[in-house]
């Protein structure tokens, strides 16, 4: 009778329980790692778990249809990406679909809310000038001062301030800032607010039209007209207008919406280089620190240098996003060397959505939402628990299969698919936190198809161990003759699959991802389990006389299989011996 190899061979074959430990070792790690983070259920993503998906089209500007190439779409889904997650919402997804549309999936969560409107706000980021605005909430009723246009212009003592960061240690504004204007100081200047009686025939400065342009009567009378309170025309204000002329907006103070009167654009939002919120030691108060490139820092400079000679509230600028004035700081002194601060009565989400609004709100398109769907919490559990349903009946039906066909084999083959199921569970939880894998339906489905891809591994070596009993071999030489051969067999297969689940992840996008992720991981965990388990263990079960002796139900039975003769060594005839005649 055949007998193993000897070597390294057969000493894997005498130790199995090695393989088993390991395995099991590791099996016992990854669920303490799972606790341990407390991280003990998968991340699901939109469709099982609820949100929203946004689809934005990209909108060229006349006679400007080629801007919608490759090279901007990616920017803009670059800049999207980061501003969402900016907020930090968890697990979002941004991607392009087609040539002009952008998908933009937001989980439900904390900050949610809040990045669905910032993702809709997709025009371009401007400073401008302000010519003249509404009184803020509890701010003084701003005094008339004469303006180009013959209108009153405001001018108040509760505004914000500019500041150079050279001079960090600087005191935190003089005066009281609404929650829209703050202050944007030179840290080089006395903190000294100007007063409300200063104006620009008194000072001697030079008039707003000097620095801002004058608006036009049509435009003097828009504004005098313009009710932000009433959304439609909040929708509508400044829509259209042209950088380089005067445009009225709408913006926010105190939770009040107010009307603004702007010149010009000074400032790219483009030409911002990078902006965060941080937290002033000295006044513990919370700012935002712009950093501008040079071009941005030699306009900065500029600008600053005009408005720091007005009084309120012709020495702001606004910073306009989508039209709407997100902030309104106020400037004492030029600020030159590219660098500034926003300070005044921030909070820290205050400062980080300012400055993530700094960041990351200059699209190099304008992009129209075409459609926003919510998916509710008891739609995705609905969904969930579809195909958690449609798993229990594939995983049932393998399993029924392979008691009718294997019997006793049966055994090992469940407990090899259990193996493989904690390995993926626990891998799964744990991945979420760390590279922020999102369980979604498609990758559902994935982990269902990995059941057939495990068991079909399963197949392949027990029908060699068949084969080798049939030849006329007992168990356990069979199970060691039938290993390299189905080895080889399984190994190629898994190849196949981990190569088409790379290229599917590779070209597609959004939730097939999750596919073709969950796909790769399993086959990955395929040959893990096959090799370090199921392997070891069928060797084990071979010195069990219930298999070893082929008993009918154990699934190796050499009559019902119709097995050879047992192979017996024979001995070669010996060859005649020559005698010679005497």
């Amino acid at each position: 009778m055949a007998t193993p190899k000897k070597g390294r061979n057969a000493s894997a074959q005498s130790k199995p329980w090695r393989s088993l430990a390991l395995i099991l070792i590791a099996i016992v790690a990854l669920t303490g790692g799972m606790f341990a983070s407390g991280h003990t259920v998968p991340r699901l993503g939109i469709d099982l778990a609820g949100g929203t998906s946004i689809t934005l089209r990209a909108v060229p500007e006349p006679g400007q249809e080629s801007a919608i190439n490759k090279a901007n779409m990616d920017t803009a889904v670059s800049i999207m990406e980061r501003r969402v997650n900016g907020l930090g919402v968890q697990e979002s997804e941004v991607q392009t679909q087609g040539r002009d549309n952008i998908i933009v999936n937001i989980p439900k969560g904390t900050n949610s809310e809040q990045a669905r409107k910032q993702v809709g706000t997709t025009a371009k980021l401007y400073f401008r000038p302000v010519l003249q605005r509404e009184a803020a909430p509890g701010e003084a009723t701003p005094a008339p001062s004469a303006s180009p246009s013959g209108s009153g212009s405001p001018s108040a003592s509760g505004t914000d301030k500019a500041e150079d960061p050279a001079a960090s240690g600087s005191a935190g504004p003089s005066a009281t800032a609404t929650s829209q204007g703050r202050a944007v100081t030179d840290a080089l200047k006395a903190d000294a607010t100007p007063s409300a009686s200063n104006s620009p025939e008194t000072s001697g400065s030079p008039s707003p039209s000097s620095t801002a342009g004058s608006p036009s009567g049509d435009l003097e009378k828009e504004y005098a007209a313009l009710n932000c309170a009433d959304p439609k025309q909040r929708a509508t204000a400044g829509k259209g207008a042209k950088t380089g002329q005067p445009t009225v907006a709408c913006g926010q103070d105190g939770g009040v919406w107010s009307k603004f009167l702007l010149g010009p654009v000074n400032v790219d939002g483009t030409e911002i280089k990078k902006a965060q919120a941080t937290l002033n030691s000295q006044t513990a108060a919370w700012q935002v620190d712009m950093t501008f490139n040079s071009a941005g820092a030699k306009k900065f400079a500029d600008v600053t240098a005009k408005l720091a000679q007005q009084t309120t509230p012709q020495n702001e600028f606004a910073i306009v996003l989508d039209d709407e004035v997100v902030s309104h700081p106020f400037v004492q002194t030029a600020i030159g060397g590219g660098n500034a601060q926003i300070s005044g009565s921030f909070t820290q989400e205050e400062a980080k959505s300012l400055a993530n609004m700094l960041s990351y709100g200059a699209l190099p398109l304008t992009f129209k939402v075409d459609s926003m769907t919510t998916v509710t919490a008891a739609l995705g559990g609905d969904q969930l628990k579809a195909g958690l349903i449609a798993g229990a009946i594939g995983l049932a039906l393998v399993v029924i299969y392979l008691l009718a066909y294997y019997r006793g084999l049966s055994f090992i083959a469940i407990l090899s698919l259990l193996a493989s199921a904690a390995l993926t569970y626990t891998l799964m939880s744990l991945l979420g936190p760390a590279i922020g894998f999102a369980l979604n339906l498609p990758a559902v489905c994935g982990a269902i198809v990995a059941i057939g891809i495990t068991a079909d591994s399963f197949i392949v070596y027990f029908e060699r161990v068949r084969d080798e009993i049939r030849e006329g071999r007992s168990l356990r030489p069979a199970v060691e003759r039938a290993w390299p051969r189905a080895r080889r067999t399984i190994l190629v297969s898994d190849f196949v699959s981990f190569l088409a689940a790379a290229v599917l992840f590779i070209v597609t996008v959004g939730k097939v991802q999750g596919f073709a992720f969950t796909l790769g991981l399993t086959t990955l965990l395929d040959v893990v389990v096959v090799f370090l388990f199921t392997k070891p263990l069928l060797t084990l079960m071979a010195r069990r006389p219930f298999f070893a002796n082929g008993h009918k139900w154990s699934g190796l039975d050499p009559k019902s299989l119709g097995a050879q003769p047992p192979l017996r060594r024979t001995r070669r005839p010996s060859a005649p011996v020559e005698t010679k005649e005497a």
